[in-house]
């Protein structure tokens, strides 16, 4: 199946390097350089993933993503936010309105290029997922139940080890801080010891040390935190 990815970007440049990047890579590239346009392309083709630049012509990038999240039937499309800007308000704004990354010019290619496919995945183009259930390998989770499964034996996880596991897999490829963890896990803002997040980190591991390739899918970002890599 080959992805439709829609560009918006009003710098003739940027468009052409997106365009190359992305054919190579097998995706069908539809581009817009305003707003207006953008949206009529979003309505007559339904693209797969958007890139999104917060700062284009007429109807600016924010408000095409804040009209996009709003209506049912394109709020599921994902988009990855380009900007030249570095204000923490317009990658806050922007991810408030249900944008799913976030890059700042200049970008490197092959980053967004993994970022696209992190993103495709997170969308459940890649995964299967059916009834409340979520299969990655070996890895099964069920939402309704709250349990988990590795090779059908179930999985004997905290509550909290739970979260940090189905938040790992179904946004497989995005690095979180320990404070980003912490806060969509636990559900509060830290500010003391972050050690915490390392624990539950080692004993989710530890739990999967039956099919070591999952339990090494929980990959340590140096400097940074965790991340799930694909499996």
């Amino acid at each position: 199946m080959i992805n439709n990815i829609l560009v918006v970007d009003d710098e003739p440049s940027i468009i052409e390097l997106l365009e190359f990047n992305l054919q190579k890579a097998g995706y069908h590239v539809l581009k817009a350089e305003n707003g207006h346009e953008a949206l009529q392309l979003v309505r007559a083709n339904k693209p797969d993933l958007i890139i999104l630049d917060l700062m284009i012509p007429g109807i600016d990038g924010i408000e095409v993503c804040r009209r996009l999240k709003g209506q049912q039937e394109t709020a599921g499309i994902p988009i990855i936010m380009l900007t030249a800007r570095n204000e923490e308000v317009d990658k806050i704004v922007g991810l408030e309105l249900g944008a799913d990354d976030y890059m700042t010019k200049p970008f490197s290619p092959r980053e967004l290029m993994a970022r696209i496919k992190a993103v495709l995945r997170r969308s459940h183009k890649d995964s299967a997922q059916h009834d409340g259930e979520l299969v990655i390998g070996k890895l099964r989770l069920n939402f309704s139940s709250y349990t988990a499964y590795l090779d059908q034996e179930k999985l004997e996880l905290t509550p909290k080890e739970y979260e940090l596991l189905k938040l790992f897999i179904t946004n497989v490829g995005r690095a979180y801080t320990r404070e980003q963890l912490l806060e969509k896990v636990w559900g509060y803002e830290y500010f003391g010891d972050t050690r915490t997040v390392d624990v539950h980190v080692r004993h989710l591991r530890a739990k999967m040390a039956a099919e070591p390739k999952v339990a090494e899918a929980i990959e340590t970002v140096r400097g940074v935190g965790y991340r799930f890599s694909e499996i």
